[in-house]
């Protein structure tokens, strides 16, 4: 399968992610003070502004920035018509034979389930209800779950909170590859075979990486999934069950939306290490191209990201960004400095467990 080339470790740095200083730096607070007038003229009103010296304002650098700290009250609507139409395609499959049943789960059914893992990301922050309906936004990321086909909801959000508050955290952060993964798939052949497999090392490397104690809720979401699979399954046979699948398999490895999971946060350019897109797979990803906008402000939900850009462009524009997924896609195949060594990586002090 080919010499590996290319980088033998990950880049170790000794800062502080990016992120948590601009965001530090968009929402502080400004002292402005009006020195007190010269003369009164007579005044009495500004014999006494005389007196007080000075007036001290404070104004926030981007206040409206945190009107965008909202929750997105179109959400669970498109949630409920992504899964309604993934039941539609059950429905439709049932007759199909097994290479076009294969052909639409990658062509629809992977778009679409690739569509709701990425709802299910922003219902993580609690996008849909906002912070004080945590319960509802831990359900309707079961109900997003259902089309996926395995249990997925309750564990992702368990784990992306680490991604945000540890970003390359050294055993923290498990979106970064392990040093095996980086060791073996070092070449072009090994690089699309990693791809196409990504479903499987995104659900198996946190269990090696950082595993965490099982949660109630993950149990419940194993049971509602298990049970919705069994249903499918005795109400229109396997081959609906089979579709939503392979619907997950393919549209999470090798294909174009796929291309997001690269180009999020792999050293393309020494020195940055998180990486916005803002084409039109914006449309039916929930935004989440605007990757930079996300985790500087990860309670904003993915609908008001591009607004983040809007009111602060010089904060963005300057950046360097990505202009296709499928390029990237290309370039990490093909390239021998990307792989999956290609992460920023930083030791990071675990933070305290509140009560």
């Amino acid at each position: 399968m080919g010499n590996c080339a290319g980088r033998t470790d990950f880049e170790w740095v000794y800062t502080d992610q990016p992120h948590t200083q601009r965001r530090k730096e968009m929402l502080e607070f400004s002292l402005w003070c009006l020195p007190a007038p010269l003369q009164d003229c007579g005044n009495t009103h500004l014999t006494t502004f005389k007196a007080l010296r000075h007036r001290v304002l404070l104004s926030a650098k981007y206040p409206a920035i945190k009107a965008l700290m909202r929750p997105d009250p179109r959400l669970k609507w498109t949630v409920l018509g992504l899964v309604l139409a993934q039941l539609l395609a059950c429905w439709l499959v049932r007759g199909l034979a097994w290479r076009w049943l294969l052909f639409w789960a990658y062509a629809f059914g992977g778009c679409v389930n690739h569509s709701l893992t990425l709802a299910i990301h922003d219902i993580s922050h609690n996008a849909a209800f906002g912070t004080g309906r945590a319960a509802r936004n831990r359900w309707l990321a079961v109900f997003a779950n259902l089309p996926v086909g395995v249990p997925y909801a309750a564990s992702f959000k368990k784990y992306h909170v680490d991604h945000h508050r540890y970003l390359g955290g050294d055993g923290l952060d498990v979106d970064v590859p392990t040093r095996l993964e980086g060791w073996l798939f070092c070449t072009p052949a090994r690089k699309l075979l990693w791809l196409a497999l990504q479903p499987l090392f995104y659900s198996l490397r946190p269990l090696c990486v950082h595993p965490k104690a099982v949660t109630r809720m993950e149990v419940l979401n194993a049971l509602v999934q298990l049970a919705a699979d069994a249903a499918i399954f005795a109400l229109w046979g396997l081959k609906p069950v089979v579709y939503l699948l392979a619907s997950t398999l393919l549209g999470l490895g090798l294909h174009p939306i796929s291309g997001h999971f690269v180009a999020e946060h792999y050293m393309f350019l020494k020195g940055h290490e998180t990486y916005s897109y803002y084409g039109p797979l914006n449309w039916i990803t929930f935004n989440v191209g605007y990757h930079v906008e996300h985790h500087d402000f990860p309670s904003i939900p993915g609908c008001n990201l591009p607004l983040v850009r809007k009111i602060a462009p010089e904060y963005y524009d300057h950046l360097p960004q990505h202009h296709s997924w499928v390029k990237v896609l290309w370039d990490f195949v093909l390239e021998d400095s990307l792989g999956p060594y290609a992460r920023v990586k930083r030791v990071c002090k675990l933070a305290e467990e509140r009560l």
